[in-house]
């Protein structure tokens, strides 16, 4: 039998109609849409946005890459195109009405920790029951989510997008653009807090915004462990939201019993609606057992079966930068375990990485050794966070703590000498010199955020002499 034929994503006329603009040009359609030049080719609409850069500048790099059309503020050579006034405004609209065209039940995540990996983990069983949208690398801001939204297939049947922020006043608007059935908040945490007067809290209200955009009968799934959960909890059913938690309380609807992490992930028994589940991970951090619970409420309230959930969840890999584990053979003999967490830290985050660490069982002989740099944007407290690390350190029986950065030398100064490693002024530093820090046997974590450059010494780690492993 023919294949049936698959409608175009977007064509001019729909670009036009959706964002009020004027067709220049000769007739198109598309089948993706992107704002980098570099990511465009054969089929997509280029979408020139003004920032440090002007995109308009690129339209013809886009063009000649395969752009099949563009929306711009002005006529630009190359290929047909829609002007528009402002092309950011005109992103958001059609953002907007690839939701309003699609019957899509859609889920929402944010979170002070975990939420790129939640969401995946989320797609990975959107995916499974039939046909899903979602969020890519970590589009989550003003121009991820109308971006990941104007991708969205009307034939989606269920879609999640990540929302994040960087400044109060950022997710409610987000949320109000996707319109989700479901909202989750994976925890809330001291992460983005000198943007915040009142700190923690203030960072608790701006995650309640998540709930501002819920649909009518909406659901808000809320880690119960959380210091704020009444607070996140309120705000939910003053917007009509149908609250389930997750967490280790008697009285969550999805509660966790026993987290064991292995050298292959962690085993997970937990209760869920009443029943007792015990299912398989392949990640080892101690927080995705947590993690895995806000994923199956998720998926729950996006209709999805628990068995499609679990097996989700069990192929479910950590992402770059995100926990992923491999066997790295030294040039000089031996091997040693790294785990990469490079892409980004806070406290709560740091705690959990040092706590899975702790409980990996090390070979005889090895050390667990952490390579930290610098967590950011935590205001005036940053210097009493970045000692107090030394404390879950202690409790993981971390061998060596060797860091990087202006407010990691208040880690370093606040160790034992016996934990003590070094300390340089950059990762860069670091990096040129992991080559004398690990041995045979050891299990080496890099942790810090991602301004602050961790993952040049992650990269430094596995360039010593990689082989993929577990």
């Amino acid at each position: 039998m023919p294949e049936t034929p698959v409608s175009p994503l977007w064509t001019a006329d729909e670009i036009a109609r959706a964002t009020g603009g004027q067709r220049h040009g000769a007739d198109f359609a598309v089948d993706g849409v992107a704002f980098d030049s570099r990511e465009i080719d054969a089929g997509k609409l280029f979408v020139a946005l003004r920032g440090v850069r002007d995109g308009h500048d690129f339209a013809g790099t886009a063009f000649e890459a395969g752009a099949s059309g563009a929306l711009v503020e002005r006529v630009v050579d190359g290929g047909p195109c829609v002007t528009v006034a402002d092309t950011l405004r005109a992103l958001e609209a059609l953002g907007q009405a690839a939701r309003d065209r699609s019957s899509a039940r859609r889920a929402a995540v944010t979170g002070s920790v975990g939420k790129t990996s939640v969401t995946q983990a989320i797609k990975a069983g959107l995916d499974l029951a039939g046909p899903a949208h979602a969020s890519v690398k970590s589009y989550n801001n003003h121009i991820g989510v109308p971006l990941t939204l104007a991708r969205m297939p009307r034939e989606t049947a269920r879609a999640v997008f990540e929302i994040g922020m960087n400044a109060p006043g950022e997710i409610a608007p987000l949320s109000q653009m996707v319109r989700p059935h479901v909202a989750c908040v994976t925890t809330v945490g001291p992460v983005h807090i000198e943007a915040f007067a009142d700190g923690e809290a203030g960072v608790a209200r701006e995650k309640a915004g998540v709930f501002e955009g819920l649909e009518p009968g909406g659901i808000a799934v809320i880690n119960g462990d959380n210091p704020w959960t009444r607070l996140l909890a309120e705000v939910a059913r003053e917007h009509g939201a149908e609250v389930r938690l997750f967490g280790s309380a008697a009285d969550h609807d999805a509660r966790l019993l026993d987290f064991q992490p292995d050298a292959e992930g962690a085993t997970v028994s937990a209760t869920f609606d009443g029943q007792a589940l015990e299912f398989r991970l392949r990640q080892t951090g101690y927080h995705w057992g947590l993690n895995s619970l806000a994923v199956l409420t998720v998926l729950r309230a996006m209709d999805v079966p628990l068995d499609t959930a679990l097996e989700a969840l069990a192929g479910f890999s950590p992402l770059a930068g995100r926990g992923q584990v491999r066997q790295v053979r030294l040039a000089s003999g031996g091997t040693f375990t790294l785990i990469d967490e490079s892409y980004n830290a806070n406290p709560l985050s740091m705690t959990a990485g040092f706590r899975s660490l702790g409980a990996r069982i090390v070979p005889e002989g090895g050390r667990r050794v952490v390579f930290l740099t610098d967590m950011l944007e935590l205001g005036d407290q940053a210097e009493a966070m970045h000692a107090g690390l030394a404390e879950p350190l202690d409790a993981a029986k971390v061998d060596v703590v060797h860091t990087a950065g202006a407010m990691m030398r208040h880690l370093h100064d606040a160790l034992p000498p016996v934990r003590r490693g070094d300390w340089r002024e950059t990762a860069a530093q670091l990096s040129n010199e992991v080559a004398g820090l690990v041995r045979d046997g050891d299990t080496v974590m890099v942790k810090g955020s991602n301004g602050s450059r961790a993952g040049q010494i992650a990269t430094a780690l596995a360039g010593l002499h990689s082989d993929d492993g577990a």
